[in-house]
């Protein structure tokens, strides 16, 4: 099976990049992002304990998130090829338990894509997305703690990952089309 982690900043393509790599690859896909605002719009008890921290920018605990992936994995589809991670792991603690997890179904990660885009532009993408969209987590204050996040919590993942080889460094700014060949180009190779 073909299993991914998409990796990027806020902003950075994530969402848009991991449709087409659905499309591409028959992958069942797992964003905790969708995940939680569904939860959160439906009220559930899981929804208000991760909208106290959404709301203010913040990551969700480890073992929160840890078994909101568990359940996730277990609801997998027996027809899919592999699974795109969108949005997890956002920490070390959740990349080991990640590889843990998919061990544990005899699945290893095949690799991890990262969407390299300059913060002047992740800020204006998610200004514009807010603008659109309505989503209440893409204004100026939220956004710059997200970053700030991002760069505290997650981005050492970025060096965790190259230290195991399976980080694939793609730049992030471009159109849609050609970032995502670069994608197809660099999965393929990592498939080999």
């Amino acid at each position: 099976m073909l299993n991914l982690v998409l990796f990027g900043a806020p902003g950075s393509g994530k969402g848009t990049q991991s449709e087409k790599i659905i499309d591409k690859y028959g992958l069942h896909h797992i964003s905790t992002g969708e995940v939680l605002r569904k939860q959160i719009k439906e009220g559930t008890e899981l929804g208000k304990i991760a909208d106290s921290y959404i709301s203010k920018g913040h990551l969700i605990p480890d073992d929160l998130m840890i078994d909101i992936l568990r359940q996730e994995l277990k609801s997998l589809p027996k027809e899919s090829k592999g699974v795109i991670f969108d949005g997890f792991p956002r920490t070390i603690p959740q990349a080991v338990e990640l590889e843990k997890l998919l061990s544990e179904n005899g699945e290893s990660l095949t690799g991890v894509v990262g969407l390299e885009v300059p913060e002047e532009e992740l800020v204006a993408r998610m200004l514009k997305r807010g603008a659109e969209t309505g989503r209440a987590d893409d204004n100026m204050e939220t956004i710059l703690n997200r970053l700030k996040v991002y760069h505290n919590q997650t981005e050492p993942l970025k060096e965790h990952y190259q230290g195991k080889g399976s980080y694939i460094q793609i730049d992030g700014l471009g159109h849609v089309d050609n970032i995502f060949s670069s994608i197809a180009k660099a999965i393929d190779e990592k498939k080999k």
